[in-house]
């Protein structure tokens, strides 16, 4: 059997994701919460930066996915018992961890994430945790973009999908009964040892999805989507012009300088800021009639002039303390 029809006897191990979570089947509106400078460069220069993961405000993210998946592997005896000898489950543990090893070194470190949150299309205040926790404790503004004005290709190492909520402990049940599913379809087909590294790398491709698309439920009033970029996925390198870094408080971080336009082989021909933003909302605390004239200047001033009527000041009667 071909490595890539082995691939799909594992299929079913998607078939839990949610059609309401996945880009393809929704067409949401999502805001992205900053602060009103670093609008004024996403406008100015046509760029959103994506951050690495690992910098996550879920201190348990990916790292606990990779860590929890791999100690559910080599713990689980129904694995075990479907592999049926101890040198078949020792082939099949050193692809594992190969991969692991492999994705850790050569591809984390260039995997990055841009978060938004879902909003409501008749909401034009945002949400008070958000701006708290995200949009310069409401002097920042929300940048609503709407999805369903542009698509991504199947050739994209792009991935737009909504996080799941979960307990810590939720999370290492789910980890254990997808082991336990997994096992059953490896039990249920006669893999031949040399290609054993083909289910565990599907393994593990499931895991680390898991890991990037999962935060602890005590987030969940955010209804975080994620757009993930994978290196490993952009296999003609379309967006390595576009990995950088920058500084500031964390020090100096690796960056996705995503710019927003055609891609060939990633985004449709027609990717623009003004065809993709529905609205943008200017934070609580800076709503005021001066700073909306002075923000629509801004925008006009930097080529956006069409966007200046999509700009709206949130009424939530909030101002920082502190």
């Amino acid at each position: 059997m071909e490595d890539a029809d082995l691939r799909k006897l594992f299929d079913s191990l998607y078939a839990d994701v949610k059609p309401e979570a996945q880009f393809s089947h929704s067409l949401p509106l999502l805001a992205h919460y900053t602060t009103i400078q670093t609008v004024e460069l996403i406008i100015k220069f046509k760029e959103m930066w994506f951050s690495n993961p690992l910098y996550m405000n879920d201190l348990e993210e990916v790292r606990f996915g990779l860590i929890e998946g791999e100690r559910a592997v080599a713990n689980s005896s129904d694995l075990t018992m479907a592999l049926g000898t101890p040198e078949r489950r020792n082939l099949f543990l050193h692809a594992f961890n190969f991969y692991g090893v492999d994705y850790i070194e050569n591809y984390l470190t260039d995997t990055y994430v841009l978060c938004f949150s879902e909003h409501d299309r008749a909401d034009n205040d945002g949400k008070l945790s958000m701006w708290r926790g995200y949009g310069g404790h409401g002097s920042g503004a929300a940048i609503v973009i709407d999805t369903a004005k542009f698509s991504t290709l199947p050739t994209s190492p792009l991935i737009l999908a909504a996080v799941e909520y979960e307990t810590t402990e939720g999370r290492r049940e789910w980890l254990s009964k997808k082991v336990t599913e997994f096992s059953k379809l490896l039990a249920a087909h006669n893999v031949p040892d040399q290609q054993l590294h083909v289910p565990a790398l599907v393994l593990l491709e499931r895991i680390r999805l898991a890991a990037l698309f999962s935060k602890h439920k005590g987030f969940n009033e955010e209804k975080e989507w994620r757009v993930v970029y994978m290196r490993e996925r952009d296999l003609n390198k379309v967006f390595d012009p576009m990995l950088g870094y920058s500084t500031g408080a964390q020090g100096i971080e690796q960056r996705l300088k995503f710019r927003i336009a055609h891609h060939p082989g990633a985004t449709t021909e027609d990717l623009s800021i003004s065809k993709i933003v529905d609205r943008i909302i200017l934070g609580p605390t800076v709503s005021s009639p001066l700073a909306k004239a002075a923000f629509t200047r801004m925008l006009a001033e930097n080529g956006e002039r069409d966007l200046t009527a999509r700009v709206v000041a949130s009424t939530i009667p909030y101002r920082h303390k502190g």
